[in-house]
């Protein structure tokens, strides 16, 4: 795979908006972690740290990925086309998107 980007990203969690399943907010995204149902988290960059602190945590012990995205809450609502902020959100299903591969790409890369 070539060079990935934000926007490839940006792009991807779209796609997966629209044709797979992904759940927003910190409380249901930490719940999804400990039961197992997540595929990926992506915290934004500026979230409470208690929330990035927990969601790690819980995510190491399940071995779900966790994508910390550059941009602020609000910055990640945007990306979701809600106008509200977003802390966090959960990938269940990725529909027909690539996602999960992207962001396990992007921190190979070490982005």
């Amino acid at each position: 795979m070539s060079q990935v980007s934000e926007v490839d990203v940006v792009r991807a969690l779209q796609t997966a908006i629209k044709t797979g399943s992904v759940v927003l907010g910190s409380r249901r995204s930490i719940e999804l972690v400990k039961h197992g149902r997540a595929k990926l988290v992506i915290v934004a960059s500026n979230a409470p740290p208690e929330v990035r602190r927990d969601i790690e945590y819980y995510a190491k012990l399940s071995g779900v990925t966790v994508y910390i995205y550059p941009g602020t809450n609000m910055d990640l609502g945007a990306a979701c086309g809600k106008p509200f902020s977003v802390a966090s959100l959960t990938i269940v299903d990725p529909g027909q998107s690539n996602i999960v591969e992207l962001v396990k790409a992007l921190i190979e890369v070490g982005k």
